[in-house]
């Protein structure tokens, strides 16, 4: 099985400069991330700074997301942000710009929360003008922009697989870019009612990414009660072999306990 860390979530014990090698000591080859920084531009020394990290450490950068504003305060993407989309615009280099260096292909646009004083009709459209324009922005370097149903934030509008490739398909018809992917993250699915083995059914081969944890608590995989080493393994009977991501929150000494069990027993 083909795992990346997700360092933005484990290993948080550590600097986030740190968090690459140490997914390296723990048998690891990938990694991915939200947004590292606090600006949409950072400055070069930032950059190489978390490249070299990266490098250093000795694996590979397998998705970067996009700025997502202020995550920690509730924001959830720029992308159908109006007073923001410029700054979600000016982002889109830098991504691409990094995910070149690296050899990074998978970019998380994370939709964004509904705004108070802007009307939905209003929202939808600036999201789907800002997808594809990131989509234009990242395909020079042969790469494809995720977008993600979440759970647990009440003004995020895409909860589910359905809401997420509505978007995909708007995008896609008013500006002819094919590449938008949905980001199946089994732990929002389910979180927010889909049913994911009918997502998986119909769209695993159109699969963009696969994100998991587990429920309740978004922990590691056994702690809890989803079925996700076959949710897992049908994805990838129906033609999905990107990385499995590894977003979930436990605690640095026993994070990757499940792994080193299932490793033991093959």
């Amino acid at each position: 099985m083909t795992y990346t860390v997700n360092c933005s979530i484990l290993l948080t014990e550590l600097p986030l400069l740190e968090r690459p090698a140490a997914a390296k000591a723990a048998g690891f080859d990938a990694v991915e991330f939200w947004w590292p920084f606090d600006t949409s531009v950072p400055t070069d020394a930032q950059v190489t700074a978390f490249e070299n990290a990266i490098t250093d450490a000795g694996v590979q950068l397998t998705g970067l997301n996009f700025n997502a504003g202020n995550m920690p305060g509730g924001d959830r993407g720029l992308v159908s942000w109006p007073a923001r989309s410029t700054e979600f615009r000016d982002n889109i280099d830098v991504v691409a710009g990094i995910g070149g260096r690296l050899g990074c292909k998978a970019f998380n646009a994370l939709y964004g929360n509904r705004i108070d004083g802007e009307s939905a009709e209003k929202q939808d459209a600036v999201g789907a003008e800002n997808l594809a324009t990131a989509a234009a922005g990242v395909a020079r370097i042969g790469g494809t922009v995720l977008l993600e149903p979440v759970s647990g934030a009440p003004r995020y509008p895409l909860l589910t697989a359905a809401d997420a490739l509505k978007v995909i398909a708007r995008v896609k018809a008013e500006s002819g870019v094919a590449n938008v992917k949905l980001l199946a993250d089994f732990y929002h699915l389910a979180v927010n009612g889909d049913d994911v083995e009918s997502v998986i059914e119909n769209h695993a081969m159109d699969f963009g990414h696969i994100q998991i944890a587990d429920n309740p608590g978004r922990g590691a995989p056994g702690t809890g009660e989803l079925p996700l080493g076959e949710w897992i393994a049908r994805s990838r009977e129906l033609g999905y072999t990107g990385y499995i991501g590894l977003e979930y929150k436990e605690p640095q000494e026993t994070a990757f306990s499940w792994a080193i069990r299932q490793r033991a027993t093959q």
